[in-house]
């Protein structure tokens, strides 16, 4: 049976389904307060989450997006929290085939996160320091990964990103570890404030800012 003969009808062109989902963001979401550059992630991130009034709790340092868009056309490391946020991550946007890092199943990982008296989330960030430098920082998952990389970014010898996009999700320190990453704002940095946050949502930010398309 075709589905033109099925009960249900509904709009089949993926385009179609596309452009209204975004058509429809933009009439519904108060974007006024973010510049261009700033609306195309936000618009991106209300798309995965499927809520409009994300955006209330969307902030960025002055020119965060332009600093980690340039970081990637430069052909700077993405750096994940967790696998579901590198494995998000649209290969084909990326402008450089940039590398896509997550650390969180090292074989040193558990022995570290013992070691350290932490979790594994925040022992794997250890392991980013070869590769901190200049790179866009994806936090998706885990308040201890932020918490810690803000530990660790107080070093003077700790190499420094160009990015950060802190949107851990959770109970218990989620809101904490993005508060104190926006009051710090050790380099340019965005976050989607409180207990809101997560993997769908930090991929969508990263695929935003890899391209230039909408």
């Amino acid at each position: 049976m075709k589905d033109s003969e099925m009960p249900y009808t509904y709009i089949t062109d993926g385009a179609e389904i596309y452009r209204q989902s975004f058509a429809t963001i933009r009439a519904e979401a108060d974007l006024a307060r973010f510049t261009a550059e700033e609306e195309v992630v936000v618009v991106r991130m209300i798309h995965s989450a499927g809520m409009v009034g994300l955006e209330a709790h969307a902030d960025f340092t002055p020119g965060m997006a332009i600093a980690a868009r340039t970081a990637l056309e430069s052909g700077a490391p993405i750096l994940c929290d967790v696998r579901m946020v590198s494995e998000g991550i649209t290969r084909p946007r990326l402008p450089r085939d940039n590398q896509i890092i997550c650390t969180l199943q090292d074989p040193r990982v558990a022995g570290l996160a013992k070691d350290m008296g932490n979790t594994r989330s925040a022992a794997a960030v250890e392991l980013w320091r070869p590769h901190l430098a200049g790179a866009v920082v994806a936090i998706g998952n885990a308040p201890t990964a932020l918490f810690h990389l803000l530990n660790m970014l107080e070093e003077p010898s700790c190499p420094r990103p160009a990015a950060i996009i802190g949107c851990p999700v959770g109970f218990i320190g989620a809101a904490e570890s993005k508060d104190a990453l926006m009051l710090a704002a050790p380099v340019a940095s965005m976050v989607i404030r409180g207990r809101l946050g997560g993997s769908a949502i930090t991929v969508a930010a990263v695929n935003a800012l890899a391209s230039r398309k909408e």
